[in-house]
């Protein structure tokens, strides 16, 4: 087992890539802990997706984000948060899941992980992800932030047929799809882009969705391209309509207003409704979390938990909302955490000797 580091980031997303930062500019020894690579939920996104907020506020620990682009891309967001990680030294085990954190007697915390020795996918196009575990790893920390995101739990529909290799989760390129008739199940942002996207490549697209009009959270400029899509006939809208089920030979089983419908030659289906925190790692860590919105309990002034020096960041504060904590707004978590775990860090006699920082 390892000796204890100051503070373990269970995340390298831009929250943990901040916190890490943060804390090695106040000499606090941090490590970051993620099951894929740095940013691994950014590298899933669309290949050539541009991000909602623009540059200035995507920026963390004080390097400025140097494109001339208002709003960055995939690939140029990927560039710079690893440009970050980079500039502070971050250090980094990737590939590494965390599997539980439990906090001793002597306030030590003890987390166990895996490795992941291979990663599996249904197709090059996209898809639900699968990994197969390896050796144990066990590891000491003094304090254990987790900032884990959403990006890895996709929420389903609980339907038969959803484990079908054609039934996708994530979309990343309407290539593959030439000539097709793909059906995209959802009515917020993420839907709208993939249909959208689908269909300006020459793709027969289905929109499915269970409420009676797109949701309101869907952006302004996206709002009347697809109404008019659908206005028209361009792509086929159906409203308040469920799936029941996907079938073998590529039916799709739909429940409407006019009853039972079946969608026949189906090529590929994106199922887009949003995505689930990990509420349980953070229940097998101790953080209690509220059953109905999935909310952990955390103080919002330092973002600890009620487990002490177990903290909680980025979009994992919301709970269900997972539209109500971007980057933008969760930057300052790091600072929050590393303000208040510096005077505890001292208080143990582990400040000085190797610190150089303001800690």
């Amino acid at each position: 087992m390892t000796d204890p580091v100051d503070l373990l980031i269970v995340g390298a997303g831009p929250t943990g890539i901040a916190i890490g930062a943060e804390a090695r500019r106040a000499g606090v020894d941090a490590l970051l802990v993620d099951r894929g690579g740095l940013c691994a939920s950014i590298q899933q996104w669309p290949t050539d997706i541009e991000f909602f907020t623009t540059r200035d506020r995507l920026e963390i620990a004080d390097i400025p984000f140097g494109t001339p682009d208002d709003k960055p891309t995939r690939r140029q967001a990927l560039a710079y948060y690893a440009g970050v990680a980079r500039r502070y030294a971050l250090a980094l085990a990737p590939y590494e899941e965390v599997l539980s954190v439990r906090r001793g007697d002597d306030g030590r915390f003890t987390i166990d992980s895996r490795s992941i020795e291979s990663r599996t996918s249904d197709s090059p196009t996209v898809g639900r992800r699968t990994a197969t575990l390896g050796r144990s790893v066990r590891r000491r920390a003094r304090a254990v932030v987790l900032a884990t995101g959403y990006f890895e739990q996709p929420r389903r529909l609980d339907v038969p047929g959803e484990e079908l290799p054609w039934v996708r989760q994530r979309y990343r390129e309407p290539w593959g799809h030439f000539g097709q008739h793909v059906v995209v199940v959802g009515g917020a942002n993420s839907a709208v882009k993939t249909a959208l996207d689908l269909w300006r490549h020459d793709v027969r697209v289905t929109l499915v969705h269970r409420g009676a009009a797109l949701k309101p959270s869907v952006k302004y400029w996206l709002e009347p391209d697809i109404v008019n899509r659908i206005d028209e006939g361009s792509i086929d809208g159906r409203f308040e309509t469920v799936v029941e089920a996907f079938h073998a030979d590529h039916r799709v089983a739909l429940r409407g207003p006019d009853g039972a419908t079946t969608l026949e030659e189906v090529g590929a289906v994106y199922v887009q409704i949003g995505y689930e925190p990990d509420v349980e790692l953070q229940r097998r860590c101790g953080v209690e979390v509220d059953a109905d919105t999935l909310v952990p309990r955390f103080d919002p002034a330092t973002c600890e938990t009620n487990v002490p020096g177990l903290y909680v960041a980025g979009t994992l504060q919301a709970g269900r909302r997972t539209d109500q904590i971007f980057i933008e707004n969760s930057r300052d978590h790091g600072e929050r955490i590393v303000a208040h775990l510096c005077p505890i860090l001292e208080a143990d006699g582990v400040a000085g000797g190797r610190r150089t920082g303001t800690c």
